[in-house]
């Protein structure tokens, strides 16, 4: 574990914001992935901007004019001769090669040919980071003593505070009776191995190459079909076992997700995905569980594709797939980092973080409380079903617990020391445990407690107003369930006042796309959003269809439509986001045959014209049957449960909107408006409008309005300090 954690001072924390925010200006600035001559000999950075090399190396490619000789092109860096680096390719007319040895900060390559030149100022950054994020989390949990290998043996100790481990290879194999199995021996050929055909027609044995780093502090895997007995795979070698695509995997949770590196990935041993030849990526660090972060996520998924890239060549694309706390990351990282994800297959699905999840933890704690501590017995089950908006009434309790990563104290990952947890009252200045401090470098701190400032708010919102207005709860239980409900502090203890966001953590949200914006590389990607839909479990679940509808909402208001997202829904009979369902299969050879198309047309249009004409036809909104063959239904899906899927499975809403928020969920603060008696669809005596009028003296929420300080996403590949 590396250095124990401190809380700076507070000038010293001024001057870091200043330090950062110049910083994040000069690294702002859009960068172009190559430099040309006006001639034509251009130089391009294959495996990552030229900005945000990391690890000491890039893949370059030099294009070269038709009438220039290959042979006669000269490259060098920092004034060193390299062009022995450099592979010709005479039908494109390029030289490609890996640099390395890069040194930390500027590196200047340098392409000539005769009378033309060319120039890229590539800037590198360490291999363990920080790149884009701003300055490393601490304390910070060293885990590969706990990380297991496809043989169940452990990466052992470290070699350093930034939890780094020599890179390693090793094989496993599928066997004929469908498992998969350590290699030991990869000279030897076990006489129960399987053989596969790739999407590409390839017939090869199931031997599994899996490549085993650290990067960003965090621990990578890369798999693929590969013999060992033929010649290592490298950028400029593809095996026949490689269909030269890539799935790049993102694991789920949230709770506990801070201060470690994590001791799993998404998983690259999917039998089905290597079997079609895919290569699968992942890392420690794109599993929520360990990280909850989606700028850390990204920062970490362009360093390990940077990676892939230079190791294994540039793939056709890539395909981010995940479930849950996946879901996130891959909305996220394909909206605000275009580019480093192609298409996404996604599960369970939330926008973001930030908003609609938070926002519907917060309310469900709070309503939680109100029913059992304030005002018990007060409501009946039903009625707190109805005002809460969940399909089980199980489901209150069941979020109230999951807002335990709004709470600094709740959850802390395993092994982390006592002594550097926070506690306000016995140990102030250590680590808090919540999703705000852990995204403390964009949401900054506040000036007099050095907490992060937190984006959250329910100042204005009318609790259980859908309920009072279908008549199923009294005005009076109305007015004192919000007289009653009030908030949480910044320690997520309940006052009796409302929560106010800080202004510039939510203006923050905004910006940097921690709100989902739905408007900048989403646009153009393709998204197929898979269910299991899991609403009618006993005690309720958080992975609840309305958020879908959420991502939905903010595409068709960001582009015009959401005409590049597909919803597919069915029953959880094969237990979330597994492909043992032949529905996710289907996502899978569906997002295939998208992309490919995507990355063949050539014709004008912007990236979301592109992404909506290459959809495959028959590709559409679909959902199947609760019979033991189900019947495919295809119609619309819709937040009004209209036609048989919405019979079948019924979308519900949170405690935000049956208060009357929007189905986009992204409004932090709500405008204010005076009541208005029209918004009521039961009568008010005058004692109680005066009640009500003073329960909400500056107002009620006016929802038909865009909330306060809510702005566009400021730009994409935005950088935070390294």
């Amino acid at each position: 574990m590396s250095s124990r954690h401190r809380t700076p001072s507070r000038s010293t924390l001024a001057l870091l914001v200043t330090v950062l925010a110049v910083v994040a200006a000069l690294l702002a600035v859009p960068q172009a992935p190559d430099a040309a001559a006006a001639d034509g000999l251009r130089l391009t950075a294959v495996s990552a901007r030229p900005g945000l090399v990391t690890a000491g190396d890039v893949l370059i490619t030099a294009t070269v004019p038709k009438e220039q000789p290959l042979a006669g092109v000269r490259l060098s860096l920092d004034g060193a001769d390299v062009t022995g680096a450099f592979r010709p390719d005479p039908e494109a007319h390029t030289l490609t090669g890996l640099l390395d040895q890069l040194r930390v900060g500027t590196n200047r390559l340098v392409a000539e040919a005769g009378s033309l030149r060319a120039q890229l100022i590539l800037t590198n950054h360490p291999a363990a980071g920080p790149v884009i994020s701003g300055p490393h989390e601490s304390p910070y949990l060293c885990t590969t003593d706990r990380f297991k290998l496809v043989d169940g043996s452990t990466l052992g100790a470290p070699l350093d505070d930034d939890c780094s481990i020599r890179t390693r290879v090793d094989y496993a194999y599928r066997s004929t009776a469908g498992k998969t199995l350590p290699l030991p021996d990869p000279s030897v050929r076990p006489d129960d191995l399987a053989w596969t055909t790739t999407s590409t027609g390839a017939e090869v044995p199931f031997l599994i190459r899996i490549e085993t780093g650290t990067l960003n502090r965090a621990i990578y895997q890369i798999s693929m079909l590969h013999d060992p007995a033929t010649d290592a795979p490298s950028a400029f070698h593809r095996g026949p076992g490689w269909n030269d695509r890539l799935i790049y995997t993102f694991g789920g949770g949230c709770r506990r997700g801070w201060y470690t590196q994590g001791t799993n990935t998404g998983g690259v041993l999917d039998p089905t995905m290597l079997g079609r030849g895919y290569a699968v990526a992942s890392a420690s660090l794109n599993v929520f569980g360990n990280n909850c972060n989606d700028l850390l996520a990204a920062e970490t998924m362009m360093m390990i594709k940077e990676r892939f890239v230079e190791q294994y060549g540039d793939p056709l694309f890539t395909i981010g797939w995940g479930s849950s706390g996946g879901s996130y990351q891959s909305h996220q990282i394909a909206d605000n980092y275009p580019g480093l994800l192609d298409g996404i297959v996604v599960g369970q699905s939330f926008p973001d973080v930030t908003s609609a999840t938070n926002f519907t933890l917060f309310d469900s704690r709070l309503l939680h409380r109100y029913f059992t501590e304030v005002a018990p017995d007060t409501f009946s089950q039903d009625q707190q079903r109805r005002v809460a908006g969940f399909l089980s009434w199980g489901s209150i309790k069941n979020l109230s617990d999951g807002a335990k990563r709004l709470d600094p104290v709740a959850e802390f990952p395993d092994g982390l020391p006592t002594d550097l947890r926070y506690h306000p009252e016995t140990n102030p200045d250590g680590a808090r445990a919540d999703v705000y401090d852990h995204t403390v470098n964009v949401y900054g701190r506040d000036p007099d407690t050095g907490f992060a400032r937190r984006p959250l708010d329910n100042v204005g919102v009318q609790y259980g107003l859908a309920a009072l207005n279908a008549g199923t709860i009294t005005v009076d239980q109305f007015l004192d369930l919000n007289e009653g409900i009030g908030g949480l502090d910044l320690d997520a203890k309940p006052t009796p006042r409302r929560t106010k966001a800080d202004p510039n953590a939510r203006a923050a949200g905004y910006r940097t796309g921690r709100i989902l914006n739905g408007g900048a590389g989403l646009a153009g990607t393709p998204i197929i959003d898979y269910r299991a839909y899991s609403e009618d479990a006993v005690n309720g679940d958080i992975h609840m269809t309305t958020h879908g509808r959420a991502t939905r909402a903010r595409l068709t208001a960001a582009n015009g439509d959401a005409a590049n997202q597909v919803f597919l829904l069915e029953d959880n009979r094969y237990g979330g986001f597994s492909l043992n369902s032949p529905t996710l299969k289907y996502a899978l050879t569906s997002m295939d045959s998208w992309l490919t198309g995507l990355v063949r047309d050539t014709a004008a249009g912007s990236a979301h014209t592109k992404a909506v004409r290459t959809k495959p036809a028959g590709l559409t909104d679909t959902c199947w049957s609760r019979d033991a063959e189900p019947r495919k239904i295809v119609q619309p899906l819709t937040p009004d449960n209209a036609g048989e899927c919405g019979a079948l499975y019924p979308v519900h809403t949170t405690p935000r909107l049956v208060a009357g928020a929007p189905f986009a969920d992204d409004v932090v603060t709500c405008r204010l408006k005076p009541v208005d008696p029209a918004d009521y669809a039961v009568p008010f005596t005058p004692a109680e409008r005066g009640r009500l009028a003073q329960l909400f003296p500056d107002g009620v929420c006016d929802w038909t309005k865009p909330g306060v300080g809510q702005q566009p996403l400021e730009d994409t590949w935005l950088t935070f300090g390294g």
